[in-house]
C-alpha cells in the first residue's frame, strides 16, 4: 500500500484535520507525559516534543480531543524535573489565556501521565501542577493500565505475571534505584513518597463497588485537592469512573490526574483506530527493511531482545556502554557503519545497549551516565540509512530521546498501536531525513517475552505468530 492508499483509508496524518474555532468552550484533555509511551492507548492525536506557546496553541487548536507533551522528567533529577513541568505549565497558561481572550476559551482536563508501575517523580509533579495550574478539588492516582497488566483492586496495585497478580512492590520495578519503593498499597504509597505530608488515612479511595454504581455525588463533595486512590480491574471501570468525572468537570469541579494510559482511554473515548494493528505493515516506507534501536535495560527487555535476535533478517549490532563516555566518537562511527552495511543487505540492523547493569555511587551518576548512553544512542539514530523503512524504538526514555533529539520531531500524530501498549507514530511528509517514517515507541515493561518478534515481524510481513 502507498503512503497515499494509506491517507485514503485512514485520515491520520493529520493533514485533513480541521481546528476546532471560534465561540463555545471545547474541553481537551492535556497530558504532562514523563515518557513518550502514554500514549499506548490512544489514537489520531499531536505528541508534541516543545512546549513553546505557538506550538502548544496549535494543539489545543487540533481536532483531536487530547494531546501529550512529552516532558521526559522520568530521566531527570527530581529539581530538574520540577523545573521542566513548572515552564509546560506556564506555557500553557499563557497558551490557555489568550484563547480566552480571542474568544476561543478551551476547559482544560489535566493529566500527569507516568508509569503504571508506580516509577516516577510523584508527588514532584504533581505539586508543581497544583502550584501553577490550581487550585484543583482533588488529584486521582489511577495507575491502571489492562493492557499491561497492571490492575488495582481494594487499593491494592498489582502486576499480572502468568496469569497470577503480584503487588507491584514485589516486581523489580519497586526496586528502581531512582524511583524504589516499598508499598502496593496506595494510600501508603502516598505517604511514602510524600514523606508524611499526605498520611495514608487522609487517601480517599475509589473502590470498585462505588465505580460500578456511580460516584458523581461523592465526586462533588471533594475539596482541597484531596488525595484519592482509584481501584479499576478492568476498562469498564474507568470508561464509567470518566463519565461521572466528565460530569462533575460539567459542573464546575476542576480535578488533577496522576495516571496510567488506560485513564486516558476513558477520558478520550475513540473509537477503534483507522489502521488494524496486524496491517501497520502499510505505513512501511516501499517495503524496506527497518532498524531496531533498544535502549532499555529492564529484565523483560532482555527476554525480549533475545527473541527478537532470532528472527529471520536480522542484523545485531551491540553497543559496549562500558567504553563511554570515553570512546563515544569511535563508537558512534563502527556502529553505524555496520548499519548501513547491514542495511545495503537487505538486513535490519539491532542496536541494543549491552545488558550487563552498571553500579554507580549515586542516583545523579546513575542519570547522568544515562545521558551519555542516550546521547551515543541518538547520535546513531541520526547516522542510520535515509532509506529505512521503518524504526523501533524500545524503551520509555529511549523513545522520547529518539522522537525529540534523534528524529528532531517537534510534533508528532500517533496513528495508532501495532500491539497493545505500542504506539505507532510517522514522521512528517517534509521530514528532512526520514520523511513518513513510521515509529514504533515500545515501552521497556510492556508485553510478553515475544513481543518485540511480533512487532518487527508485523512490519517486515514475515509469517506472523500473531495476526490478530
Amino acid at each position: 500500500m502507498t503512503e497515499n492508499e494509506v491517507s485514503a483509508e485512514a485520515d491520520v496524518s493529520g493533514a485533513n484535520v480541521k481546528p476546532h474555532s471560534g465561540g463555545h468552550s471545547h474541553t481537551k484533555i492535556i497530558v504532562l507525559d514523563d515518557d513518550p509511551t502514554g500514549s499506548q492507548t490512544v489514537h489520531s492525536c499531536l505528541l508534541l516534543t516543545r512546549w513553546d506557546v505557538d506550538t502548544l496553541l496549535e494543539a489545543l487548536d487540533d481536532a483531536a480531543p487530547l494531546f501529550f507533551v512529552l516532558t521526559n522528567t522520568r530521566g531527570m533529577d527530581a529539581q530538574r524535573a520540577a523545573s521542566v513541568t513548572r515552564e509546560v505549565c506556564h506555557h500553557l497558561k499563557l497558551a490557555l489565556d489568550q484563547r480566552e481572550k480571542q474568544g476561543r476559551p478551551v476547559n482544560p482536563i489535566l493529566v500527569s501521565r507516568s508509569d503504571s508501575t508506580l516509577r516516577g517523580h510523584y508527588p514532584v509533579e504533581t505539586d508543581v501542577m497544583a502550584e501553577e495550574l490550581g487550585p484543583f478539588d482533588a488529584h486521582f492516582l489511577t495507575p491502571a493500565f489492562f493492557e499491561g497488566g497492571r490492575v488495582t483492586v481494594d487499593g491494592v496495585h498489582y502486576l499480572m505475571v502468568g496469569g497470577k497478580p503480584v503487588p507491584v512492590h514485589e516486581t523489580e520495578f519497586a526496586r528502581d534505584s531512582v524511583f524504589g519503593y516499598r508499598h502496593s498499597y496506595l494510600p501508603q504509597y502516598v505517604e511514602e513518597k510524600t514523606g508524611g505530608r499526605i498520611r495514608a488515612d487522609q487517601v480517599e479511595r475509589f473502590g470498585l463497588a462505588e465505580l460500578r454504581t456511580g460516584c458523581l455525588d461523592r465526586l462533588m463533595t471533594l475539596g482541597g485537592n484531596v488525595c484519592c486512590a482509584v481501584d479499576a480491574e478492568r476498562q469498564d471501570d474507568l470508561n464509567r469512573f470518566a463519565v461521572d468525572l466528565l460530569a462533575a468537570a460539567g459542573q464546575g469541579k476542576r480535578f488533577l490526574f496522576r495516571s496510567a494510559a488506560s485513564l486516558l482511554t476513558a477520558l478520550a473515548r475513540l473509537p477503534p483506530q483507522p489502521v488494524p494493528a496486524a496491517k501497520m505493515a502499510a505505513y512501511v516506507r516501499d517495503g524496506r527493511p527497518g532498524a531496531v534501536i533498544v535502549g532499555s535495560h529492564v529484565a523483560k527487555t532482555t527476554a525480549q531482545l533475545n527473541r527478537l535476535l532470532a528472527q529471520p533478517g536480522i542484523a545485531p549490532i551491540e553497543v559496549d556502554v562500558g567504553r563511554l563516555p570515553a570512546e563515544r566518537a569511535a563508537l558512534v562511527t563502527a556502529v553505524c557503519q555496520v548499519a548501513h552495511e547491514a542495511h545495503a543487505q537487505g538486513l535490519a540492523p539491532v542496536v541494543y545497549t549491552s545488558r550487563a547493569e552498571l553500579a554507580f555511587a549515586t542516583q545523579a551518576e546513575r542519570l547522568a551516565f544515562g545521558e551519555v548512553v542516550s546521547g551515543t544512542l541518538m547520535d546513531i539514530v541520526r547516522g542510520l540509512p535515509t532509506t529505512l523503512g521503518f524504526l523501533i524504538s524500545k524503551g520509555g526514555i529511549t523513545s522520547n530521546d529518539v522522537l525529540s533529539t534523534g528524529l528532531a520531531l517537534r510534533t508528532a500524530r500517533v496513528v495508532g498501536q501495532i500491539l497493545a501498549g505500542c504506539s505507532v507514530v510517522r514522521c512528517s511528509a517534509d521530514h528532512p531525513r526520514y520523511p513518513d517514517l513510521p515509529v514504533v515507541i515500545f515501552p521497556g515493561n510492556v508485553g510478553d517475552e515475544d513481543a518485540l518478534a511480533v512487532v518487527y515481524q508485523r512490519l517486515a510481513r514475515l509469517d506472523i505468530r500473531a495476526a490478530a
